[in-house]
């Protein structure tokens, strides 16, 4: 099974290709926003276990976003890997999940990490503020706080997975192809 924490900081283009790498490797996207929303949405116990604690603006415990992450994955049968996308964001989370995927059997394969300078992060957020109307990446305040939180909460995620060798640094400059080019690479020399 093919399973890959697609990592990098806001404007890296994790979802442009994350689709890409979803329909070459057929596997099934995970992410953690789109789990929280559908679970809260559909009022399943673990939806408004995780509403409760986002209703008092508070961060929603990793055993609840894990629960939610591996009821997600068990609804699989045969999958062929899984693309996890905004999971893990702390080691403690990347912990529980290796911790998870171990009881089915399974693992992290590798942490493909995009790498960009961060001029071209704000540049990139600007161009999708305009494209998609998202507010969050139209203020330059906004931005170099996303950055910054990125910087200093998640990025020290990839040691986690550095220490297991199974981080993989994608140049993520350039052309659209030229990096799913490099992450296809990546994979398929693995």
């Amino acid at each position: 099974m093919l399973n890959i924490v697609l990592f990098g900081p806001p404007g890296a283009g994790k979802g442009t290709q994350s689709e890409r790498l979803i329909s070459r490797y057929n596997l099934v996207h995970l992410s953690t926003g789109d789990i929280f929303r559908a679970n809260i949405k559909g009022e399943t116990e673990l939806g408004k276990l995780a509403k409760s604690y986002i209703d008092k603006g508070q961060l929603v415990p990793d055993s609840v976003t894990i629960d939610l992450l591996r009821s997600e994955v068990l609804k699989h049968d045969n999958p062929k890997g899984f693309i996890f996308d905004g999971f893990p964001r702390t080691q403690k989370q990347a912990g529980a999940l290796d911790e998870f995927l171990s009881s089915i059997n399974s693992s992290i394969s590798m942490m493909l990490s995009l790498d960009v300078e961060e001029d071209e992060l704000k540049t990139r957020l600007m161009k999708r503020a305009e494209v998609s109307g998202r507010a969050d990446d139209a203020d330059p305040k906004i931005i170099e706080n996303r950055i910054a939180v990125y910087k200093n909460e998640t990025a020290p995620v990839k040691s986690y997975y550095d220490n297991q060798n199974k981080l993989i640094g994608i140049d993520g400059m350039g052309s659209v192809n030229d990096i799913t080019d490099r992450l296809y690479a990546s994979i398929d020399a693995n």
